[in-house]
């Protein structure tokens, strides 16, 4: 994303580790050492400063509260000091829809979160939400599994080949191509969106379906599913994301592709 937005924007970016510095600095105007519950810091980053691109993660599953939650109430409340900001854009997780056995949601469903980190990315969303107003524009993008450059599809389920999995393998697959995230995150600055928005590929598949198709591209053995074995996985929904397609935004990746 800084990448794309360097070409015509500003852009400054934060990491929490110092030795990340000069590594970011190839890719960004600038780059601040800050974390997301520093309010006097935050303040700071953000004076003349016209969008923020919230994109955080936890570094274990005990850490959400802090990254997502505290990070949100933190940068809402220095937005009031900070007028320059018009537009917040914030990217979370269809996780925040739970398990629906397979049925479709969209953006007006209600969340049913299957834990409590999935409460916490809820919550998140509400935080951001509440400081919208007629002169900030806030936009939660509802990402998928995120594959593509950096993340193949093989590398993150290819110790799966050849195993045994529990459940049936027909809970549903959302993912989303790397690059129609900086696509829609771009978009969403362009058009000033606000709300929530899905941000997943068109054309959802099962579990079985796309990893089948991708051990098949790289001739890996296929998983072997136990059906007597409750399925672990606490997503399953079929998300669709025909509002950010009727904003106008065109898909590069309406399909899962995986190549070698």
């Amino acid at each position: 994303m800084a990448q794309r937005w360097r070409q015509s924007l500003t852009v400054t970016v934060t990491t929490t580790t110092p030795d990340r510095v000069e590594e970011l600095s190839a890719i960004a105007q600038n780059v601040q050492v800050v974390k997301g519950n520093d309010e006097a810091g935050l303040r700071s980053l953000l004076q003349d400063q016209s969008v923020v691109l919230l994109s955080v993660g936890a570094p274990n599953v005990n850490a959400y509260e802090e990254a997502y939650l505290q990070t949100a109430k933190t940068l809402v409340a220095v937005l009031n000091s900070v007028p320059s900001v018009r537009q917040v854009i914030y990217t979370g997780s269809y996780a925040v829809y739970g398990d629906r056995q397979g049925a479709w949601v969209d953006e007006a469903s209600p969340v049913a979160p299957a834990n409590r980190n999935g409460e916490i990315l809820a919550e998140t969303e509400q935080v951001l939400l509440s400081a919208a107003s007629d002169t900030l524009k806030v936009c939660v993008l509802r990402l998928g599994g995120i594959y593509g450059p950096g993340r193949r599809l093989v590398k993150i389920f290819g110790r799966a080949a050849g195993t045994t999995r529990p459940g049936n393998g027909d809970d549903a697959a959302n993912w989303v191509h790397l690059d129609d995230i900086v696509g829609a995150i771009d978009f969403a600055r362009q058009h000033s969106l606000t709300g929530i928005y899905n941000l997943v590929g068109g054309v959802p598949v099962t579990t079985r379906e796309l990893l089948e198709r991708v051990f098949a591209v790289h001739n890996l053995p296929n998983v072997v599913w136990d059906a007597s074995q409750p399925s672990t996985r606490p997503y399953n929904a079929r998300v669709s994301n025909q509002k950010l397609i009727d904003a106008g935004y065109q898909f590069l990746y309406p399909e899962i592709v995986e190549t070698v």
